[in-house]
């Protein structure tokens, strides 16, 4: 007995270093495992490294108080363009303004209120941008809405991850369209998203409240996609262009409203895989500055290079069926331009 005993005291003591050795190397493992990924990442995103300046040149900007719209306006700025913060809150966007000009030094950026699941805040933007703005060179769609479970309408009632993302900047379009056609050549630039390919636009149910809040952001990307290619063909010979492009999965704040203990999974995601907001904003950038594409129009890209895109997505019936719907949806009034 005294033996055995002796025995089992000698093995767990041999046993347990090698235990502890071999989840050791197990966490160290997984720690090389998710840096080499987020460096990874970081080495293999496109950058934008053009110096091309936009002295003259004015460009809206939605949804830019945090994430990738914030470090899109602070480059536009640097290279000299007339940045409109179109924001839903004016306080956020004049602190994101004052670092901005902080930053820039002598930047004109001015901040305008743009509710875009609002049809009223939309048409009070555009009326005031009509009358103020001489030109428009550069239009980027750039805010998103995204919520996880809790379902919700817009004051129109239209489902709001919908209404702010599709919706309203496809009436926002319409009602820019000709300040525009009097600046091209100019420039529509749509932020969509490779998640894009985890859902399909339900052409029977545009207005789609009881689904899912959280798959309902993927269906707005692939309708940020559809609509930016039929408006490239509505507009062919126009001198405007429209192109939409996949600006990398960006740690943004998109899912800021995403629950415990769900957000701490998101978290170490967003550490491992996820770009930064100014690794996020190139393509963005390219796609308002790059010469090479003033003609370039109708086109996905991601990480600065154009990118190929599903057959659902490329269908240009489809397209051509949710303009129609969403056309009925924002209810265009008598007098709005028509594109």
């Amino acid at each position: 007995m005294i033996v055995a005993e002796a025995w089992k005291a000698n093995y767990l003591l041999w046993i347990l270093p090698v235990v502890l050795l071999i989840g050791l190397i197990f966490i160290l493992g997984l720690l090389v495992l998710f840096f080499g990924l987020r460096l990874y990442a970081k080495l293999t995103c496109g950058r934008y490294r053009e110096k091309t300046k936009m002295d003259g040149k004015t460009v809206i900007v939605t949804g830019c108080t945090s994430g990738i719209g914030k470090e899109t306006a602070k480059e536009l700025a640097k290279r000299g363009a007339k940045v409109i913060m179109a924001c839903r809150s004016l306080d956020k966007a004049e602190k994101v303004k004052d670092e901005i000009i902080e930053a820039t030094k002598d930047a004109k950026v001015i901040v305008k209120k743009l509710d875009l699941s609002s049809f009223a805040s939309i048409r009070a933007f555009a009326e005031d941008i009509n009358k103020s703005e001489k030109t428009l060179d550069v239009l980027i769609h750039n805010a998103g809405y995204a919520e996880t479970f809790k379902k919700a309408q817009s004051e129109d009632g239209i489902e709001l991850t919908m209404a702010t993302n599709h919706y309203g900047p496809f009436l926002l379009t319409h009602l820019l369209i000709d300040l525009l056609k009097k600046s091209a050549p100019s420039r529509i630039v749509v932020v969509a998203s490779s998640l894009y390919r985890l859902a399909s636009v339900n052409l029977e149910n545009p207005n789609p409240l009881d689904s899912m809040p959280a798959y309902l952001y993927y269906v707005s990307k692939e309708a940020n996609i559809l609509f930016t290619r039929e408006l490239a063909r509505r507009l062919e010979g126009t001198g405007v262009t429209a192109n939409c492009l996949h600006p990398g999965l960006i740690d943004s704040g998109i899912w800021r409203n995403v629950p415990a203990p769900l957000s701490w999974g998101l978290s170490l995601i967003n550490f491992c895989f996820f770009k930064t907001p100014l690794q996020g904003c190139q393509t963005s950038v390219m796609l308002a500055v790059d010469e090479n594409l003033a003609k370039v129009t109708g086109k996905y890209f991601s990480d600065c290079q154009e990118s190929s895109i599903s057959n659902s997505a490329s269908d240009m019936g489809r397209a051509r069926k949710l303009w129609e719907i969403s056309e009925k949806m924002v209810k265009l009034e008598e007098g709005e331009p028509k594109i």
